[in-house]
């Protein structure tokens, strides 16, 4: 068999439309040579497409198909949203059409054709995704609603300036209300209204905002999610990631990077300063998470009984 001509360098190592193609001068012949993949209709791909960034694997998929963006599952990835993992081919890709437009049928895209007015719609490297609040809302149908907070903490949340390129929350609770006003009737409403009154601003992690609703089903006081120590001189000391300043209790959760020798030396140096302002330190890992939480909240209820709080009989 004849060796294929080389296509376009734009077009290497990446799935493309056959527009795109056209645009490039590649032939009709070339593409319809049984070297390229075929994804679907309009869709062609030289190499394996699997360990490609999703935002290059999808962008044909929303491109051949007329006002659609990507949703559900693949909107939160794109918006790099705590997310359940998805089952299945990692080349199942989710979108969202407006109700009433025709229905679509290719292969590896899972159509949702549903309400979707244009202020839902943002735009990520260069391609059409529903906005945070809107994917949240979406995600109500295949989320519970411990994962839906989480999802909402992390949409709220104020990006700390000096770690991350963004400086304003991803959208507020009053935008994930709006959405909630909105879309009456849509499935995973119920869910939706039980989570955003558990949505807090300053959680930094899905295991923050786990380990505080595990606390406050277990009947502890609600704690603030890393506010400042200020110390009785009025200086300003680190944030705890959940602490009660009553009781001068702040509660660490370690994740898997405090394993490094770096944050090891930087996690003594935090405890002495808890040590030095008087207060005290609990910390909780991934292994006081199993059992429903009941090893992180005894640790935490200890501390809080010796600190002299007690439950209300």
């Amino acid at each position: 068999m004849k060796t294929p001509r080389l296509l376009p360098e734009e077009l290497q190592g990446r799935p493309f439309t056959v527009v795109d193609a056209a645009r490039a001068g590649v032939s009709h012949k070339r593409l319809r040579h049984r070297s390229l993949h075929r994804l679907g209709k309009g869709i062609r791909s030289a190499s394996p497409t699997a360990e490609l960034p999703l935002s290059i694997r999808v962008r044909p998929f929303i491109e051949v198909n007329e006002r659609c963006a990507a949703s559900h599952l693949t909107a939160a990835e794109l918006l790099v949203l705590p997310r359940r993992q998805q089952k299945g081919s990692p080349d199942m890709f989710h979108v969202i059409r407006p109700e009433g437009e025709a229905h679509l049928n290719r292969p590896h895209v899972i159509v949702h054709r549903m309400k979707l007015f244009g202020d839902e719609i943002t735009i990520v490297n260069g391609i059409p995704v529903t906005t945070p609040e809107r994917t949240w809302l979406d995600m109500a149908e295949m989320l519970s609603v411990d994962e839906l907070v989480a999802m909402g903490d992390s949409c709220v949340r104020v990006p700390r300036a000096d770690l991350e390129d963004r400086d304003t929350p991803l959208c507020t609770l009053a935008d994930l209300q709006r959405m909630i006003d909105r879309h009456k009737g849509k499935r995973g409403l119920r869910k939706a209204r039980d989570a955003i009154k558990l949505i807090r601003v300053g959680s930094d992690s899905p295991q923050e905002t786990l380990l505080r609703l595990a606390m406050i089903r277990a009947g502890l006081p609600e704690p603030e999610l890393n506010v400042p120590i200020i110390s009785e001189d009025g200086a300003r000391h680190h944030e705890p990631d959940l602490s009660y300043r009553k009781y001068k209790i702040g509660i660490e959760y370690e994740g898997e990077h405090h394993g490094d020798e770096g944050q090891v030396v930087r996690d003594i140096a935090r405890s002495e300063r808890y040590e030095a302002l008087g207060w005290t330190e609990v910390r909780i890992s991934k292994r006081h998470m199993y059992n429903d939480a009941k090893p992180a909240l005894s640790k935490i209820r200890a501390a809080l009984v010796q600190a002299g709080w007690r439950p209300r009989l």
